[in-house]
């Protein structure tokens, strides 16, 4: 039986299921393993995790929920935050601005690639190549934000570096706005955002691409990046402040266990707070060549459970901004149907517009067809029961947007 346990309640003989860790690149052999001593147990601690998962079929037990109550506990939170009235603004419709956003994407991902390429040879950054495209993504964004945040996650993981960086930018922007950020605050944040990683041109390739766990050293030194990104934003004329202090606050954590000087709650920036955020929802929700690719939903509960990690208001904000069941995404509903959300509904964010493709009771694909959630007599009395998988059925939703 799978626990979650509080780290104090961690001894030798246990078996750690999940590390429950909110940086996906660490000093451990796997994300499972059994303690064996105590100076894993420090060892594990001085990571800054709180809380982790254990296996009691292969170790000793401990009096703590399991991970189906944990699970249940946090989806009827999630569907609290979800309920109540959305004010989303759609200009134009998702289909209508998917062209362009993928045009944008290009862009940014080829102007992402030759910054970091520059910067890895030590050449100066300079910021107007950014600003123009930081500019697109803001008009597209305003236009339909679900365009360039669906497409954001459709990358490779030979390429992650660098659509990294375009899918950061694209969710600051998006939360920014939903956050209220005027034109000025939202091109800091977006240029901060795209820059964030150029740091990481300063640390080893086989570090960087590393395909096994680091050692603690390696650890180290990948940490470091977020201090190259800030020497060399730094030394970029004519760049913002905010920009500057988004990229070297990203990887810090509210309750001090972040890096790279361990700053706790109101001493790291409003930015940075909310960037930290963005920066681990789309490194999750990305393919990796350490990593598989969680679904976004799957994520997004996670995040809520890291809230000691993170600023918790800001969490749920990022949640109605991305909506529980981001649009692009896979979920089941309870006739067996599989669907794709292709639009949230002013209503809640518990029932959106969903395009049905996959019949689970025939084991067939579906002519398609939409249904409006909230609006169930129109559609059928039909509701979403849970995320799914788009690996698992080996579907590429995008092609129903």
């Amino acid at each position: 039986m799978i626990k979650k346990i509080k780290i104090e309640q961690l001894k030798p003989g246990m078996y750690v299921h999940d590390f429950n860790y909110p940086w996906l690149k660490h000093p451990f052999l796997g994300t499972t393993t059994k303690v064996k001593d105590e100076k894993t147990i420090e060892k594990i601690a001085g990571c800054g995790i709180r809380e982790l998962y254990i296996d009691t079929d292969k170790g000793l037990d401990a009096d703590a929920p399991t991970e189906q109550e944990v699970s249940r506990d946090i989806q009827a939170k999630l569907d609290r935050i979800g309920q109540g009235r959305q004010e989303r603004k759609y200009i134009v419709p998702l289909r209508h601005e998917i062209a362009k956003a993928e045009a944008i994407k290009k862009e940014a991902r080829q102007t992402v690639r030759s910054i970091m390429e520059e910067a890895r040879f030590g050449r100066r950054i300079t910021t107007e190549r950014v600003e123009p495209v930081v500019e697109k993504m803001i008009e597209s964004i305003l236009r339909n934000q679900d365009a360039l945040i669906c497409l954001g996650r459709i990358k490779e993981a030979d390429e992650y570096t660098y659509m990294h960086s375009m899918s950061v930018c694209v969710l600051m922007l998006s939360f920014g706005r939903y956050l209220g950020f005027n034109d000025r605050q939202l091109k800091e944040v977006g240029i901060g955002a795209m820059l964030h990683d150029v740091g990481k041109m300063k640390v080893p390739l086989k570090i960087l691409n590393s395909r096994r766990p680091l050692s603690d050293r390696e650890f180290s030194q990948i940490k470091r990046h977020v201090e190259y990104s800030n020497v060399l934003l730094e030394e970029t004329g004519g760049i913002a402040e905010t920009s500057v202090i988004l990229a070297s606050e990203h990887h810090e954590r509210v309750d001090g266990t972040g890096y790279p000087h361990g700053l706790k709650g109101e001493q790291i920036s409003f930015y940075g707070q909310a960037a930290a955020i963005a920066d681990v929802y789309d490194a999750m929700t990305s393919k990796r060549c350490y990593q598989r690719r969680y679904e976004p939903t799957e994520v997004l509960k996670k995040l809520y459970e890291w809230s000691g990690h993170y600023n918790p208001e800001l969490v749920q904000h990022f949640i109605r901004c991305i909506g529980i069941y981001p649009v692009g995404s896979l979920v089941r509903l309870e006739s067996g149907l599989l669907a794709v959300v292709i639009q949230h509904s002013e209503k809640d964010l518990l029932h959106p517009v969903v395009r049905v493709i996959y019949d689970t009771k025939r084991d067939k694909f579906v002519l398609t067809y939409d249904i409006d959630l909230s609006q169930p007599g129109k559609g059928g009395p039909d509701r979403i029961v849970c995320s799914e998988s788009s690996d698992k059925w080996r579907i590429r939703t995008e092609r129903y947007l």
